[in-house]
């Protein structure tokens, strides 16, 4: 399946889901949440969060249709209004064993650090492209934090599959919330 973006860069597919939910009327997401760099569209399935997905700020906020979309909104508030807030959301991310392997290991980066591509690949005994395959494919973005996982020399590098744009502004906003500091 190929990906469309926005004409600013930002991803816009659907999943089969949100696909079959729009052709039957019913919300592609659990809410929409406004953030100042983007809105957070959430999924949710029964008692777990499925989905953060960054969409552009043009699109609307939606009330929360659920007790765990609401509880995603309520700690998406408190960690913007205090970046060290934890999150402590029942998570059910979609993906290989390998990319689960990945994202478990980014939910340990400490807010304020980060760690490069290498560093992580090292970690996990695989390749720096394979981590970055696995961040770009994390499907409960922010809260699984691959915004953490730098370039070399603490250059960005990539974020939701890109290298420019609108993503990287995402991805410099969050590191400077949680006070990260370029260039060390």
């Amino acid at each position: 399946m190929s990906e469309r973006t926005t004409t600013s860069g930002v991803p816009a597919a659907r999943s089969g889901a949100a696909s079959r939910a729009a052709r039957s009327g019913a919300p592609a997401y659990a809410a929409k949440f406004a953030a100042p760099f983007a809105v957070l569209g959430i999924r949710t399935a029964g008692s777990t969060l499925t989905g953060i997905q960054y969409l552009p700020l043009t699109e609307r906020a939606q009330a929360p249709t659920d007790a765990i979309a609401e509880r995603a909104c309520r700690q998406l508030e408190r960690y913007l209004a205090d970046a060290q807030f934890r999150f402590t959301l029942p998570l059910a991310p979609s993906g290989t064993p390998f990319r689960r392997r990945v994202w478990d290991a980014l939910s340990t980066i400490p807010v304020g650090e980060s760690r490069t591509y290498g560093e992580m690949a090292r970690q996990l005994a695989t390749a720096a492209r394979a981590v970055g395959g696995a961040c770009g494919a994390n499907t409960i973005a922010l809260v699984i934090p691959c915004h953490r996982v730098v370039g070399t020399h603490g250059a960005l590098g990539g974020f939701m599959g890109v290298t420019a744009g609108d993503p990287i502004a995402i991805k410099r906003w969050l590191l400077v919330h949680e006070g990260y500091r370029f260039g060390r």
